[in-house]
């Protein structure tokens, strides 16, 4: 999973003489919280809702209204933004972008390819690729089955789905998770009906922790 797949590539984005002031306008219209910030085709930098914050007067400054609004209209993007921005190539895995967010704490990846900006991942994205991964929200019926460690076995998985494919159901999603104890939990969306994976499911071995019916309103 690429990483281009599942980015924004519609991007908003400001130059480093932009008023913070007509960039939080530009936030607050097109409904984002970041924005790259790129001068003649290049990135140097990223402004966010919680940098503008930053260098907003407090509600407790002595500053008059005229002031303040005096202040934020002389301060420009390049003297508030992230100079040091991680990005991310189109073509890195969506794993590689998870990885990248939780060990630099970030909540956005700008994404590159040569000097360009092509599109942003963020961290919301990450939530939707993951519930498009699982299949969440299909319409069918979904199983979760527990495979002990003795029965986790080469082929165990592979009878499963050939059993599904006997009643020439289809797999939309199926995800597997090994656990400490050497057991595997494995997670199987299906265009199915609930009573039909139990029948199949009756006479076998492994554990059914959960099967229920999908994407129903």
């Amino acid at each position: 999973m690429a990483i281009k797949d599942f980015m924004t590539k519609e991007v908003f984005s400001v130059t480093s003489d932009t008023k913070i002031s007509k960039a939080a306008t530009l936030m607050e219209e097109k409904n984002v919280h970041r924005l790259p910030v790129i001068d003649n085709g290049k990135l140097v930098g990223l402004i966010t809702e919680g940098t503008m914050k930053e260098a907003s007067p407090s509600k407790a400054t002595s500053l008059s209204v005229y002031e303040m609004n005096y202040l934020l209209n002389k301060t420009i993007v390049r003297d508030v933004m992230i100079h040091k921005v991680e990005t991310i190539s189109p073509d890195a895995t969506l794993e590689d972008g998870v990885f990248m967010m939780r060990s630099k704490n970030i909540g956005v990846l700008p994404v590159v390819e040569g000097e360009q900006v092509v599109g942003i991942i963020t961290d919301k994205d990450i939530f939707d690729a993951f519930l498009h991964v699982a299949g969440y929200g299909e319409l069918g019926a979904r199983v979760i089955l527990k495979f002990s460690k003795e029965e986790d076995h080469p082929g165990s998985l592979a009878k499963v789905v050939e059993l599904i494919a006997s009643k020439e159901i289809n797999i939309q999603t199926l995800l597997v998770n090994p656990k400490e104890d050497g057991s595997v939990i494995a997670e199987i969306q299906t265009n199915g009906e609930v009573a039909i994976l139990k029948d199949l499911f009756a006479n076998e071995t492994f554990e059914i922790l959960d099967i229920k019916t999908t994407g129903e309103v």
